[in-house]
This record gives structure tokens, sequence and C-alpha cells, in this order.
């Protein structure tokens, strides 16, 4: 008896393709909001070089899609991101839509995503964007990935678990299949967080000073969390494919308690910062 499976199903195991249920996704959509991550003669390279090396998936914007070489989208998913703000506007923090489902869909994308900051001045109006985004992608059968930060002049930790507890599950209640956050502080906080949300818990890649990214992510699958999103850490390295061979060596191959107590206290070191822009 052949098994019959949804779109939705299909798109989802190109996510996960080393583990079932478990992701490893490279943003690459900084060049909006940062400026170029690379040469645009070397971006192929770079992606190239984070699908040899194990990671399920990149994120970029649609624009960027046409500029991955499809060969490469055959061992590895596509996300297009959905919003955008730059640091020229007078509120960095107010991301807007800058694309749609259908956009996506024609670029060839297994999902998409789309980033909301609560606490910001315009959260009613990005919380309104995911719930439209999330309609659609109900009606294609498309994964949505919700980028969701505590983030704004309201915000004064953003790494309470019981902060970030809320906000995974407004992604969840909105409709997105899976959500990325900040990290929680204390570390062993996140476990309250991925318990609370009834969806797949990813977290961001953390700042450069939190310990080795292998003990990073063992703490993270500690808690429950089913993958990372590790961005500036893997294409800042000098070494892009062994930062993301570290990472996926746990995401793929996970066993409780891999994680060592050094991440524990370097976590702790940021946890009155505020700001998180260097995170994804």
């Amino acid at each position: 008896m052949v098994a019959l499976t949804t779109g939705l199903d299909v798109r989802l195991s190109r996510l996960s393709r080393h583990r079932a249920g478990h992701f490893l996704f490279v943003p690459m959509d900084h060049s909006v909001a940062d400026g170029p991550i690379t040469t645009a003669a070397r971006f192929n390279h770079l992606v190239s070089t984070v699908v040899d090396n194990g990671a399920d998936a990149i994120v970029v914007h649609k624009g960027r899609a046409r500029a991955v070489d499809p060969q490469l989208l055959r061992s590895c998913g596509l996300i297009v991101h959905l919003s955008a703000s730059t640091p020229h506007a007078p509120d960095g923090d107010a991301k807007i839509l800058v694309g749609d489902v259908a956009d996506a869909v024609r670029a060839g994308a297994d999902a998409v995503s789309v980033h909301v900051n609560i606490g910001a001045d315009t959260e009613a109006a990005q919380l309104a964007d995911l719930g439209t985004v999330a309609r659609a992608c109900q009606e294609w059968n498309l994964p949505l990935l919700a980028m969701v930060y505590p983030r704004g002049p309201r915000i004064a930790d953003p790494h309470v678990p019981a902060l970030l507890s809320h906000v995974v599950n407004i992604a969840a209640d909105l409709g997105a299949t899976m959500v990325k956050t900040t990290w929680a502080v204390p570390a062993e906080g996140m476990a309250e967080v991925t318990e609370s949300c009834p969806i797949p818990v990813l977290v961001a890649g953390g700042p450069s000073d939190s310990g080795s990214l292998a003990d990073y992510a063992a703490t993270a699958l500690d808690a429950g969390c089913r993958g990372l999103a590790v961005g500036r850490r893997v294409f800042e390295s000098a070494d892009p494919g062994a930062a993301v061979r570290e990472v996926a060596a746990v995401v793929h191959g996970h066993r409780p308690g891999l994680a060592t107590a050094s991440v524990l206290p370097s976590l702790a070191t940021v946890q009155h910062r505020a700001s998180v822009p260097a995170q994804i």
C-alpha cells in the first residue's frame, strides 16, 4: 500500500534531509539589512560550501534566489524570506513584507520565512503580515518559518524564558509551521520555551562569544530545540564549511547530554544585551 502524502509533507522532508524532523538552516538574507555577505562571483561557492557540509536549507530573498545555481538545490532546501528592513530607516525594527508566497513558489521555494519583532512600534502590522502569509501558505501547502524575536523599545531583556515562550506561541497560534527565536538565559530556560510550544523551535546562531558552535548546538538540542538557523557565525567564519560541519554533526546526530558546561557562562555574559542584531 502506497502512503499518500501532502505537498506540505514533501516540502518539509526537503528541509530535514539528514535527520527527519531536525533542521539546520543557513540564513543568507543579510545583504538587505547589512550589505553583501560575499562577492557576487563567490556567492554560489558559499552556497556550495554550506550544502556540501550538511546544511538542510538556505534562506535568501526572492531576487537572490534567482542567482542560486539550480544544481545546488538538488541537495539543499530553499527558503525565501519575505521580510525586510534596513538600518538606514528611522526604525530598523519595522519589518515589512517585500514578497509573497506566489513569488516564493515561482522561485522554487520549499518554504517561506517571515520576521516579526514583538515589542516594536509596528508590532501590530507585523503580526497582521504574519497572519496573511500563514493563510497563503495553508492554501499552497507551503511550510512557514516564523522568525519571531522580542525586540524593540518595550523589551528590557530579550532572553527571558517566559517572554520567549510567549513569542514562540504567537508564531504557533498565527499559523507558522516552525519558529526561530533567540536563546534563553539561563540556557537551561530554553527547555521551558520548547515545552510550551506545539511547533518545532529553532534557535538562532547566537553571538560570536557564546563558546563553541558544537556546545551551543548541543545545549539547544538538549533543551528540546529541533535545530538551528546559523548565519553570521557561518559566513563570517574563517572556514564556513567547518562551521557548518560542526553544527551539522550535532543537529543530525545528536545524543542527549553532549553539551559541556562551558557554553552556559558564555551565554550568561550576554544576558543584559537588550539589542540582538548579530544573532541571526
